[in-house]
């Protein structure tokens, strides 16, 4: 059966109520928040300070209570930053709500503005990439690949399988650079790794009265290299995905924003990342091309029956939200933009 979006959105309102009574959390005044991302629904407990974080799916492919785990790690260990919203509770699965939920605190502030915020998006990401490492046996749930390359080598595969549905032209310069990250990967160093966000898109912060930039999306984070948070937050992929913090950079903008990142880190830490400002960029440019052709194949599936693991059915969002990814996904996959970044690659490497 089709599921529409407007009546699963309507039944989240009293699917909450239910979930915050069981749980003995006040639900304030329960506001439906904008439809605006794919793995998310948002309802503002108007009153309270706190924001209810429902899941649509696991971009994880994990269950619904395994999920809900990792999200949680994520906002414990990443809001110790100060760049980050505080956990206030776990609402487990149930009848009410199937895949759960957070309830995390809300962030007053303005959506990112570019470049005039890359400098305070920089100090949050610098923030959260020198909180400490645990020890190995406590960084579960959280991935942590031993090899963050072939981790993310891995990743992009699977997400590859996808790209016959991609134009020949653009696939070929995806090939091209996919076969340069396995030539870095086949010998020498790895970066150093550090808790990264993994989705550190502009749309993804907002911006307090002070001037703190607040990375209010987490989801994905783990242990690896963190620069793919830098490039995360300034390609041409991340700064035109979303209408309110839409912006076209300069190479010259990105280095500035590059060097302002370098200058938080301590002598040694610069010297070790430096070097993987580049490699790093154009790993998390191919995850993100692959994750479009994925999306575009996937999209046209049915929603799921089962509450777990990742459904990218269109019918679980609004049509408007629907029409503003396709946009995107197909401007992204275009060969003229997969050819400009081509050449985006060249022009910040004589920059940086």
């Amino acid at each position: 059966m089709t599921v529409v979006a407007g009546d699963r959105r309507a039944a989240l309102i009293p699917a909450l109520a239910q979930a915050l009574d069981a749980a003995g959390i006040a639900p304030g005044t329960p506001e439906l928040m904008p439809d605006t991302g794919l793995a998310h629904d948002h309802v503002r407990l108007g009153g309270t300070g706190w924001i209810a974080r429902l899941p649509k799916q696991s971009q994880m492919q994990l269950g619904a209570a395994e999920n809900l785990a990792y999200q949680a790690a994520c906002f414990t260990r990443a809001s110790a930053s100060g760049h980050a919203p505080r956990l206030h509770a776990v609402l487990s699965p149930s009848d009410a709500l199937p895949r759960g939920g957070l309830v995390v605190e809300e962030i007053v502030g303005r959506v990112a503005r570019l470049p005039e915020d890359l400098p305070a998006i920089m100090a949050a990401l610098a923030a959260i990439h020198a909180l400490p490492v645990p020890e190995k046996d406590r960084r579960p749930p959280l991935l942590d690949p031993a090899d963050p390359l072939a981790g993310l080598l891995e990743e992009i595969g699977a997400q590859a399988a996808y790209l016959h549905a991609v134009d020949p032209q653009t696939r070929a310069i995806i090939e091209t650079h996919f076969a340069a990250l396995r030539d870095l990967a086949a010998d020498g160093p790895r970066p150093p790794k550090r808790l990264i966000s993994f989705d550190a898109h502009p749309g993804n912060f907002l911006i307090t009265p002070e001037g703190r930039a607040v990375l209010v999306d987490l989801e994905k984070a783990r242990y690896s290299a963190p620069p793919l948070d830098l490039a995360h937050a300034t390609l041409y992929t991340s700064t035109t995905w979303d209408v309110a913090t839409h912006a076209v950079l300069t190479p010259e903008q990105v280095a500035d924003a590059c060097h302002h990142w370098l200058d938080y880190l301590p002598g040694p830490e610069r010297a070790a990342l430096a070097p993987w400002i580049l490699p790093m960029r154009r790993a998390m440019w191919l995850w993100s091309m692959t994750w479009c052709a994925k999306w575009r194949v996937l999209s046209g599936a049915e929603a799921k029956a089962t509450q777990d693991g990742e459904d990218w059915a269109a019918d679980k969002s609004e049509a408007a939200l629907i029409a503003h990814v396709r946009g995107r996904v197909d401007h992204y996959l275009a060969p003229a933009t997969a050819a400009r970044m081509d050449q985006d690659f060249a022009r910040l490497a004589n920059t940086l």
